[in-house]
């Protein structure tokens, strides 16, 4: 069993105990497990970047090393460290991206993508290229990316105000009378 497989065997586990405490319907007990590994995803996640940058300013050759290696890479990935993530990227144009789902059974991803730059008709879609190139090259498993389109503002902006007084025309009958 290789490194990288004990770890995905981890992460399956973890989702295990949290969907048993699912079943169990102790929303209290499940809430709390959720922000307790939320917590401990926190805390080693800036622990993890702390030492990048160490890393990165007194070795930049090793910090490359660790992004390229298999679980390292990954867990970079996760907490947004990994110098070839499409985050910055997309920032860069004005976006970014939420996952809003994943079906481990169909190899699929749920996404939506948030902002573009403007004046760049083809800026959505240059992003959403970018951020189906990372998946594929970061989660090879994944065969099928969903993304979802906001749909385009349609609304029409109005400007409310006072309404000029208009002056009676008594050989109209027209207008109002007074100021």
């Amino acid at each position: 069993m290789t490194e990288l497989t004990d770890v995905r065997s981890l992460g399956d586990r973890i989702e295990q105990l949290l969907d048993g405490l699912q079943a169990t319907g102790d929303r209290c007990a499940r809430e709390r497990a959720e922000e307790l590994l939320r917590l401990v995803t926190e805390l080693y996640g800036a622990g993890l970047a702390r030492v990048m940058e160490v890393v990165d300013a007194e070795a930049p050759e090793l910090a490359r090393r660790l992004a390229a290696d298999d679980l390292v890479g990954s867990l970079l990935l996760v907490h947004d460290l990994h110098p070839d993530s499409v985050r910055p990227f997309l920032a860069a144009h004005g976006g970014d991206v939420e996952l809003l789902a994943i079906d481990d059974h169909a190899g699929a991803v749920q996404l939506r993508l948030l902002g573009s730059c403007d004046g760049c008709p083809s800026s959505a879609v240059t992003l959403q290229h970018a951020v189906q190139h990372a998946i594929v090259e970061a989660a090879p498993e994944i065969v099928r990316i969903d993304v979802d389109t906001p749909a385009p503002d349609t609304s029409v902006s109005i400007a409310l105000g006072r309404k000029p007084a208009v002056a009676y025309d008594p050989a109209t009958g027209c207008g109002a009378v007074g100021p």
